[in-house]
C-alpha cells in the first residue's frame, strides 16, 4: 500500500489525501456536482480520482475497521463504520437538514425523467412552519450562514446569491442527503424539535452510517469535468 502511494506523482498524492480528509469529514464524494456556469449536474475531479484509486482507498479504509463503499445509484462514494463521528451542525442547519430531506424524498416520489431537485428558501421554511419546528422565522443572517454550511458540507447548492437571500432564492438538493438519517421518519424526527437544543442533539453521520442502503436517484449528466448541534 506504501508502494503504490510513493508511485504516485505528487499531484496524485496530495489529491488522495485530500479525498481521504474530505471522506472523514462528510463520509461521501459527490460524482456530481452543479456548475452554475451550464446549469446542469457535471464530474467533479474528486470522485473521478476517488474511482481510480478506489482499491488502494479501500485497503487503506479497511485498516481502522471502515468500509469504502460506491453507491451508483446515489452518485456517491462513502465510508461506514462503528467508529465514525462527524463535525456538529447547529440546531437551524439540523432543523434545516430534516426538511432538505423531506423536500428531496417527496420530490423524487413525483420525477419519472432525468432530473436534479430544486426547492427555495421560502419552501423550506413553509415545511419549518408546517411542523412547527422553529418559534419564528430566523434572520436573515442565520439562514445565510446556515445555508452556507450546508453548502460546505455538499449537501446543497445555491443557484442564486447568497449575500440577497429571500424566500424565492433556489438551490439544488444533492442526491448525498439520502446519506443522512436513511431509513429513519424525517416526520417523526422533525416532531422531537420542542425540546431543548441539548435534547435535540442528533447523529446523522456515524455508527447509524452502517444501517444505510442506496436508493435510486436521477441526475443530468454533463461528460465535461469539472473541477447549539448535530453531527455531519
Amino acid at each position: 500500500m506504501i508502494e503504490y502511494f510513493e508511485q504516485l506523482t505528487q499531484e496524485e498524492q496530495e489529491s488522495l489525501t485530500e479525498i481521504i480528509q474530505t471522506l472523514y469529514r462528510q463520509t461521501f464524494i459527490l460524482e456530481r456536482k452543479f456548475d452554475r456556469r451550464s446549469g446542469r449536474m457535471v464530474y467533479t475531479k474528486e470522485h473521478r480520482a476517488c474511482s481510480r484509486h478506489f482499491e488502494f482507498l479501500k485497503a487503506y479504509f479497511e485498516v481502522a475497521g471502515i468500509s469504502l463503499k460506491e453507491s451508483v445509484h446515489m452518485g456517491l462514494i462513502y465510508i461506514q463504520g462503528e467508529g465514525l463521528w462527524g463535525e456538529k451542525l447547529p440546531r437551524l442547519a439540523t432543523i434545516y437538514l430534516l426538511l432538505l430531506k423531506l423536500i428531496y424524498d417527496e420530490q423524487m416520489q413525483v420525477v419519472s425523467t432525468s432530473s436534479h431537485i430544486v426547492t427555495t428558501m421560502g419552501a423550506i421554511n413553509g415545511k419549518a412552519g408546517e411542523f412547527r419546528v422553529l418559534n419564528g422565522l430566523p434572520s436573515i443572517t442565520e439562514m445565510r450562514r446556515t445555508i452556507a454550511l450546508l453548502k460546505r458540507y455538499q449537501l446543497v447548492e445555491p443557484l442564486d446569491v447568497l449575500e440577497e437571500l429571500n424566500e424565492n432564492t433556489r438551490m439544488v438538493i444533492y442526491p448525498s442527503i439520502q446519506a443522512v438519517l436513511l431509513g429513519d421518519d424525517i416526520r417523526e424526527l422533525l416532531g422531537t424539535f420542542g425540546g431543548t437544543e441539548e435534547e435535540n442533539q442528533r447523529t446523522l453521520y456515524g455508527n447509524d452510517a452502517k444501517q444505510r442502503q442506496p436508493q435510486e436517484t436521477v441526475v443530468e449528466d454533463k461528460e465535461d469535468e469539472d473541477g447549539d448541534e448535530t453531527t455531519v
